[in-house]
């Protein structure tokens, strides 16, 4: 068996794309910009939790229930902007299939598809919202699956995520290496037999990897960096 397993697959959410500009959605509905990266972690901790005691949720379920908690605390008018709450959480959650990808993701997927890689995505979040940031970039052709944990109802890091998104696809996870920027994401796919690559966004490569989770095979600063590195394991 060669080192590098053929099948990439790829988490989402801050992988592929970039959350920054959900601020600007958060803003638009009266909320304080910097609330979004708080929201997006409390989403991924209540469906970590679900998980735990063998329930689940979607992301969108848990994600527009905890903002009209926001709206409801920073006690937001959305009908001073025309709307109503149900409008403010529309906005929001659209959002996320608007978003853009980082800059390095079209060329890194392109090339690692030339290099012969078979391409998967696995998200916590939806098929859909996945499908569209895909398309809208263009590089949809390039993936042969856009999985979401919802199938399995198990969130990742749950060892059932990646074994369900597998299963569809007829990998088994010796085959497989997850590209995520998460740590816990890292870790889970590791404890599930997958090989990883930690995307270090932050630090190019630098940063100090958490010595509580399983170290990832490869560390890279981006998605050109991970062609690269697979490549010259190869």
């Amino acid at each position: 068996m060669s080192s590098v397993p053929p099948v990439v697959v790829f988490d989402v959410n801050e992988t592929l794309s970039d959350l920054a500009p959900l601020a600007d959605r958060f803003e638009q509905v009266g909320l304080p910009a910097h609330a979004a990266s708080l929201w997006f972690a409390r989403v991924l901790r209540d469906g970590f939790a679900l998980t735990a005691v063998g329930a689940s949720a979607t992301f969108a379920e848990l994600g527009g229930h905890l903002l009209r908690e926001l709206l409801l605390v920073h006690d937001v008018d959305a009908s001073a902007a025309g709307g109503t709450v149900e409008d403010a959480v529309g906005t929001v959650l659209d959002g996320l299939a608007r978003l853009p990808l980082h800059p390095d993701v079209v060329e890194g997927v392109r090339g690692l598809r030339t290099d012969g890689f078979r391409l998967l995505t696995l998200s916590n979040g939806s098929a859909a919202v996945a499908e569209e940031l895909l398309t809208r970039a263009g590089v949809r052709a390039e993936f042969e699956a856009v999985l979401s944990v919802e199938d399995a109802g198990v969130w990742k890091p749950g060892r059932g995520a990646y074994e369900d998104a597998l299963r569809r696809v007829g990998v088994p996870p010796a085959d497989a290496v997850l590209v995520a920027v998460h740590p816990w994401d890292v870790d889970g796919a590791a404890r599930a037999g997958l090989r990883t690559a930690w995307v270090d966004r932050t630090g190019g490569g630098r940063s100090p990897y958490p010595g509580s989770f399983t170290a990832p095979t490869w560390r890279v600063g981006d998605l050109r960096d991970l062609r690269q590195q697979l490549g010259a394991a190869r």
